[in-house]
């Protein structure tokens, strides 16, 4: 049931209305982390715990949400994470995701686990901006088949997945308690190659499991360097020794990410990293975040601590949930407009009027030395 448009005012309310209308298996699949769910919590509490320093009497008649993410003009620094199996929340599918996406004039990174190809994809929405997000088969004649289709159909980069070592999951259906515990899962078309088993059968699973290539290592960024002329974008960064290793393997970007905490419980919250991985970047190669955003005032946070443009991953699901490319354009708008309303109040006209003064970790107002000090004459 499609949710009206004056229930959903913040990026919460989106999800309070799919959680109610996904089914019990949709919800646990899009929702649960690895482990405890510490870093799946944490990643939106950690954003809670920087504050923002409001700058006052600046010309903010005129605000300019645009900015380029790979030579790509976006309308503004919110773009959509890749994650798999859009069906489940809309019938649709990735096809409404990317015709919100080029609705709202920002980007869209097609997972390889997405239930429509990456040619149906392309033709849903032709003049929106497309990466080509996957990971490696052993067999290297799959992998230039994924580049070469990503380019010819109009893809504008490729995110490279970097931080899933192994694939155990493929095995492992998450369902939550409470809801029903059935949902059909539906066929991934770019995993397909001949050969492969009937999808969703035990053969298919082990055959999937068997052909990807588990681990990739710097070797496999090297080939697909080599092998593509598109931007090569790696994901899954956490460190600023990986983020100055993938400059060092020719880069041209990373997504600062923890995999919505469903690869590792108890790695750090992406915002709590990102400063030492812009520092360790150096301007060699643009870097993005995904984890935890959920209001405009998180997009401010995130591109005053260095990123160029944050992802979403979960939300664009709950978008979806609510009311297909319909209700994604309008999550879409709601962060627009949030993000409008933050740079006004900080005296930004422009994205690269934010910069890292605007914004201050909890702790500086926790501090021995700051607590003790004299402010205008009083203790």
């Amino acid at each position: 049931m499609a949710a009206e448009p004056s229930e959903l005012r913040r990026v919460e309310d989106f999800r309070r209305v799919a959680e109610r209308t996904l089914s019990g298996a949709a919800w646990g699949y899009y929702s649960n982390g690895d482990g405890d769910n510490q870093t799946l919590r944490d990643n939106c509490e950690s954003f809670k715990r920087y504050r923002v320093l409001p700058r006052v009497l600046r010309d903010v008649s005129t605000i300019d949400t645009s900015v380029t993410v790979l030579g790509s003009m976006l309308d503004f620094p919110v773009a959509i994470s890749p994650t798999a199996h859009h069906k489940m929340a809309h019938p649709d599918g990735e096809k409404a995701t990317a015709r919100a996406a080029a609705s709202a004039n920002t980007g869209m990174a097609l997972s390889l686990f997405a239930n429509h190809s990456l040619e149906d994809v392309a033709e849903a929405a032709p003049q929106g901006t497309r990466w080509f997000n996957f990971v490696l088969f052993k067999d290297p004649e799959r992998n230039r088949e994924l580049l070469d289709r990503a380019a010819k159909a109009g893809y504008k980069a490729v995110f490279l997945t970097v931080d899933q070592p192994r694939f155990e999951y493929l095995n492992i259906i998450t369902t939550s308690k409470g809801k029903d515990k059935t949902h059909t899962f539906y066929s991934t078309p770019n995993l397909v190659f001949p050969g492969t088993p009937p999808y969703g059968t035990e053969e298919y699973r082990s055959h999937l499991y068997s052909a990807l290539k588990q681990p990739m290592t710097w070797d496999d960024v090297d080939w697909v360097k080599k092998n593509t002329s598109l931007p090569v974008v790696l994901k899954g960064i956490l460190t600023a020794e990986d983020a100055q290793e993938a400059v060092r393997h020719g880069a041209d970007a990373v997504l600062v990410s923890n995999h919505g905490g469903r690869q590792l419980d108890g790695v750090p919250a992406t915002i709590d990293v990102l400063a030492d991985i812009v520092r360790a970047v150096g301007g060699e190669a643009e870097v993005y975040l995904d984890g935890g955003v959920r209001t405009g005032t998180d997009v401010l946070k995130a591109l005053a601590l260095g990123a160029r443009c944050v992802f979403i991953g979960r939300p664009a699901l709950w978008g979806l949930a609510c009311n297909g490319e319909k209700g994604l354009l309008q999550l879409l708008n709601v962060l627009k407009e949030e993000l409008v309303y933050t740079m006004a109040r900080t005296g930004c006209a422009k994205i690269a009027d934010i910069n890292p003064t605007l914004v201050v970790h909890e702790n500086y107002y926790m501090s021995p030395r700051r607590n003790n000090s004299t402010i205008d004459g009083y203790q």
